[in-house]
């Protein structure tokens, strides 16, 4: 009788550590890196792949080059400042686009006549000259007849009109995150409740079968003592060392929330203030891949990250997007010369010194590793402390 007894607490402990297992299992490994895609920290004349193996290989390096050369002012399917690209080799020739794009300007004052007329359609904004290669616009070229057709991306729209996302939580991997906490929270409560229900059948069955046996007349001595264990909580409550492991605990727990609670000053991780303008990240950095130093003007030569000032917003808005409601609100603060009151997300304390350039320039830390996936953020949040 008491190996049995003795079986059945191996038995119990063995379940438990089997689910305590399982639980572990299921739990994430480790958070996925940070995505590097969408915006290039390096400039926006970013180098070219080969483009030599075929036309595959053509496509991806003019895919390459069109996001860090054409994306800000050009789409495929849709005019952005200048004219939409696709059907472009059927309006002109090759060689009348190879020195188009090198030197548009020089094109224009030539005289030649569709030159002319491109450039008066367009607001006479001249196109910056480009010191690609042959090859390489050729690769463009080839990269935009294999858009053409496709549904086109929104180019440079001013941003969402409504903050959605400050409404709803964080957003791009803040959200993701969230959705994975969440799920470990109901997986953890359902294995507390099963473990719950598992103890109490468990004492339910022991007390069955301890009425059962106290019935039988064959047990000897130390059966019968088994059977009449009862536990003592007031020997247990009174132990010395019951009270020191608690009270060392305790005061561990105080200890290590005082100092959580002190490295957390200043420190506002998830922060996602809602902005007097509704602009999207995600559609500026990600979808048009605009490079961040294009509206952050000093993030490689400065201090500070500068807040974009609304000459850089009208640098496009001012052909396209001007009926959004969002895009209107910068012509008022243009009209009325105030400033538009943008929310600062990363506060750092006075006693903290930070320098873009030295992390950006000098480090060469991409955005994306203190900032996390901005290029996926409709609404910005603070992704790390």
């Amino acid at each position: 009788m008491n190996s049995f007894l003795s079986r059945t607490k191996y038995w119990v402990l063995a379940l438990f550590l089997t689910l305590a297992g399982t639980a572990n299992a299921q739990s994430p490994t480790s958070a996925a890196p940070v995505s590097q895609q969408g915006v290039d920290p390096k400039g926006t004349a970013g180098a070219a792949p080969a483009t030599g193996g075929g036309d595959a290989a053509a496509i991806a390096a003019g895919d390459a080059l069109f996001k860090s050369n054409c994306a800000q002012c050009h789409a495929v399917n849709e005019k952005v400042v200048g004219p939409a690209l696709a059907g472009i080799t059927k309006r002109r020739s090759i060689s009348w686009l190879i020195p188009w794009v090198k030197n548009s300007a020089k094109v224009v004052a030539s005289g030649d006549e569709y030159a002319v007329k491109l450039y008066n359609d367009n607001g006479k904004q001249q196109m910056p000259s480009f010191g690609l290669s042959d090859k390489e616009i050729t690769s463009i070229i080839a990269w935009v007849t294999s858009e053409e057709g496709k549904a086109g991306v929104a180019a440079g729209g001013g941003a969402t009109v409504g903050n959605t996302a400050a409404v709803n939580g964080v957003d791009g991997g803040a959200g993701a995150e969230a959705g994975s906490g969440k799920y470990m929270d109901v997986l953890l409560i359902v294995l507390v409740v099963v473990l719950i229900v598992l103890v109490v059948t468990l004492a339910i069955i022991a007390n069955l079968m301890k009425d059962v046996l106290r019935g039988r007349k064959d047990l000897d001595g130390r059966d019968v003592e088994v059977l009449d264990q009862r536990f003592d909580w007031a020997n247990l409550y009174n132990s010395a060392a019951l009270r020191g492991i608690v009270g060392v605990v305790v005061a561990l727990a105080l200890l290590y929330a005082g100092v959580q609670s002190v490295m957390a000053v200043g420190l506002t991780q998830g922060y996602q203030p809602t902005q007097p303008i509704a602009f999207s990240h995600k559609l500026h950095a990600g979808e048009n891949n605009i490079n961040c130093a294009y509206c952050h003007t000093s993030v490689y030569k400065g201090k500070s990250a500068n807040i974009p000032s609304p000459n850089i917003c009208m640098n496009c808005h001012s052909q396209i997007k001007t009926e959004s409601p969002e895009i209107k609100k910068i012509y008022r603060a243009i009209e009325r010369k105030q400033p538009i009151q943008w929310v600062r997300v990363h506060n750092l304390p006075d006693l903290a010194y930070f320098n873009h350039s030295q992390h950006t320039q000098v480090g060469g830390i991409q955005c994306q590793t203190c900032h996390g996936p901005i290029q996926n953020m409709e609404v910005v949040y603070q992704y790390s402390a």
